[in-house]
């Protein structure tokens, strides 16, 4: 099955900026992905590829070997890689079994290059978090 609710999406600061109509599209991509408990969904220092959004279950979070809270459904992990690829700064491992939306950088990378209002839309995105940020 494909595709993630786009009321979920919504919530996703990554996406907050982006119009009705492109985040219908950003949402047709994603892909329902399965983790058994205790199998590793990302390990930090890793290549990253991917953004996950959870449906169901819980997830551990682990930062250089440290614990952080626990992920679960409407939370999600990978912003950053889905844009840059590059490495991962955390290891997720399920909790319990669970149940994601995934959206892989190669999948998104295209859209992204073919519609300048989904780009602006993140631009814009990327600007309030980094305000934000600089804000903290």
């Amino acid at each position: 099955m494909s595709g993630a609710p786009v009321e979920v999406l919504q919530q996703v600061p990554l996406f907050a900026e982006l119009r009705p109509e492109d985040l219908a599209q950003v949402a047709r991509v994603f892909k329902k992905r399965q983790f058994a408990a205790g199998e590793t969904v990302t390990k930090e220092g890793s290549g990253g590829a991917a953004f996950f959004l959870i449906e169901s279950g819980e997830a551990q979070v682990s930062v250089r070997g440290h614990s952080r809270p626990p992920l679960g459904p409407g939370d999600h992990f990978g912003e950053v890689a889905l844009i840059d690829g590059q490495e991962r700064s955390a290891t997720i491992t399920a909790n319990t079994d669970l149940v994601c939306y995934g959206l892989t950088y190669w999948d998104f990378q295209p859209l992204v290059h073919g519609n300048a209002a989904i780009a602006w839309g993140l631009l814009l995105a990327l600007a309030r978090l980094l305000r934000a940020a600089q804000n903290d």
